[in-house]
C-alpha cells in the first residue's frame, strides 16, 4: 500500500496512530479482563442531520477502506506506544500482529443517508474493531460534510461547471480530501493537483491577480498569458476596469478566447454586462466563470445570470457552514462470551438527553412509492421483510479482513446522482427543512 494514496506524509507508515488514546485504555483493560474477543458489532450513524439540511451524503468510503487496509502497528510506532507508556507489555505484544480480520459493511460511497441510518457497520471482536473507532469517524465526518455541500451547490449550480478551488484554505492534506469528497457530490475539476495526481480528478486553473500586477499594464499580462496557452486560456478580467479588461481579452486573443474570470464586484450585473460585451465584440463561444466566497445560496441567486462555471473555496472545503457530520460509532451488539459461536444480544446506550441510540445488528432499507420514489429509511432487525429486500442499503466492503468494494471513483459519483435523483422532489430546495425521509424502525428495534 502506497501511503501516498492515502493523503499521508512518506514518512509515516501506517494509519494505526491516526486513534485516540482511550481506544488503548479500553483495549489493554479488556484484554486483562478476558472481554476483548468477544464478538461485536459496531455501527456508525448521526443522530441528527446538521440543521436544516434535508440529506446527507457518503462520502469517504474509499479512503477509509484503505484506512483500514494500511492499519498496523510497525516496529516505530510499538516503540512510540512503549515509550509513552500508552499500554502495557501484554497489551504492545498483541498490537504488533495487528490486522483487522472482520467484516465490514456500508452504505456505498456517494448514497445518500438521513439521521439513523446505519452508514456502516463493523463486526469483529471487541479489540480490533473499537481500535478503529477514531480513523473511521474522521474520515467519514470530514468528507460526508464536503460532500454533502458539494451535491446542494451541485442542484444550484443546474448543470454549469463547478470548479473545487478550496485547498488554500484548509489544511494540505485535508483539501485532497475535500477535492475527491468534492467530486463524489458532483464538482466537476479541482485546482489541487495532488488529488488529480492521487484520484484521477480533473484539475484545471487560471491566474492570480498578481501575475497581472507583475507586469507594466494589463495588457502586457494578457498578452504573455496567450502567447504561452494560447487563446482558449482563461483571462481575469476584474483587476483594473472590467470593461476595457474584456476589451483587451478579445483584442488579444481573437473571438476564440476560452473564458474571462470575474472575482469581484455585484457578479449578477458584472456577469450580464460582461456577456454583453463579449457577444457585441464577436466572442459569442467565451465563457464565463465566476468565483468570490460563493456558497449554494449565492450560487443559486446566479441562476438568471449567464454563467458558465463556478470556482468555489472556502464554503465548500467547510462544509458550507457544517464542516462535521457528527457522525458516532457505537457498539449496538456483542456476544456474552469470546466463543466465536456465542450468539449476540443487542446493547444500547440509554443515557438521559439526547445521546441515545439504539440498539441490535441492524438492516437498513430505503421504501419506495409506486413511481420509485423513496418514502423512508426503513431499519431493523433479523430477516429483512420481502417488500423490502430488494432496496436494502449496506453492501459488502470487507470480508475477513480483506476489501472486496473497491470502484473508481466516477462510480461514486455517478450513484450519488442517481440516489439523489430518487428522493422527493423537495429534497433539493435550499430553504431550510426537516430531513426529506424519515427514519422508521421496525417492531423488532426500540429506541433506548
Amino acid at each position: 500500500m502506497n501511503t501516498a494514496e492515502l493523503g499521508l506524509p512518506v514518512d509515516v507508515p501506517s494509519t494505526a496512530l491516526f486513534t485516540d488514546q482511550y481506544e488503548f485504555t479500553m483495549v489493554q483493560a479488556a484484554l486483562r479482563a478476558g472481554t476483548a474477543h468477544r464478538r461485536s458489532v459496531f455501527e456508525v450513524f448521526t443522530r441528527r442531520l446538521p440543521e436544516g439540511r434535508r440529506y446527507g451524503v457518503v462520502g469517504g468510503t474509499g479512503r477509509l477502506l484503505d484506512a483500514v487496509a494500511n492499519f498496523r502497528f510497525d516496529p516505530d510506532v510499538i516503540d512510540f506506544l512503549r515509550e509513552r507508556a500508552v499500554a502495557d507489555e501484554p497489551t504492545l505484544e498483541w498490537l504488533a500482529s495487528y490486522r483487522f480480520s472482520g467484516d465490514i459493511w456500508g452504505y456505498p460511497e456517494g448514497e445518500v443517508y438521513f439521521p439513523g441510518s446505519p452508514i456502516l457497520r463493523v463486526e469483529g471482536t471487541f479489540a480490533e474493531c473499537v481500535l478503529l473507532e477514531t480513523v473511521v469517524l474522521s474520515i467519514l465526518n470530514h468528507d460526508s460534510a464536503i460532500a454533502a455541500a458539494a451535491s446542494r451547490m451541485s442542484v444550484a449550480a443546474r448543470g454549469r461547471r463547478l470548479i473545487e478551488m478550496g485547498a488554500r484554505r484548509t489544511h494540505e492534506l485535508a483539501a485532497v480530501a475535500a477535492s475527491r469528497a468534492a467530486y463524489v457530490g458532483g464538482f466537476d475539476s479541482t485546482s489541487d493537483l495532488a488529488a488529480g495526481f492521487r484520484y484521477g480528478i480533473p484539475t484545471g486553473g487560471t491566474s492570480a491577480h498578481a501575475f497581472t500586477l507583475l507586469h507594466d499594464s494589463e495588457r502586457d499580462a494578457f498578452r504573455a498569458q496567450v502567447d504561452s496557452l494560447g487563446p482558449g486560456t482563461t483571462l481575469l478580467v476584474d483587476t483594473y476596469d472590467v470593461a476595457e479588461a474584456v476589451r483587451t481579452a478579445v483584442e488579444l486573443a481573437g473571438p476564440g478566447l476560452g473564458a474571462v474570470r470575474i472575482d469581484s464586484g455585484d457578479l449578477l450585473l458584472v456577469a450580464h454586462r460582461v456577456r454583453q460585451q463579449l457577444d457585441e465584440l464577436g466572442a459569442r463561444d467565451t465563457k464565463i466563470t465566476v468565483t468570490s466566497d460563493l456558497d449554494e445560496y449565492a450560487i443559486a441567486s446566479l441562476a438568471a445570470a449567464p454563467v458558465d462555471a463556478y470556482g468555489v473555496g472556502t464554503q465548500l472545503v467547510t462544509g458550507s457552514g457544517h464542516p462535521t457530520c457528527s457522525m458516532v460509532y457505537k457498539l449496538v451488539a456483542r456476544a456474552r462470551s469470546a466463543d466465536p459461536a456465542a450468539p449476540l444480544e443487542p446493547v444500547a446506550k440509554k443515557s438521559m438527553g439526547s445521546k441515545t441510540s439504539v440498539g441490535g445488528r441492524k438492516w437498513a432499507a430505503r421504501r419506495v412509492d409506486a413511481d420509485g420514489v423513496a418514502e423512508a429509511e426503513v431499519l431493523g432487525t433479523g430477516p429483512v421483510p420481502r417488500p423490502l429486500a430488494d432496496h436494502q442499503l449496506l453492501v459488502d466492503l470487507v470480508k475477513g479482513g480483506e476489501v472486496v468494494a473497491r470502484e473508481p471513483l466516477d462510480a461514486a459519483r455517478e450513484r450519488h446522482v442517481a440516489a439523489r435523483g430518487r428522493l422527493p422532489m423537495s429534497a433539493t430546495q435550499l430553504s431550510r427543512g426537516e430531513p426529506v425521509l424519515p427514519t422508521e424502525y421496525t417492531p423488532s428495534l426500540t429506541r433506548a
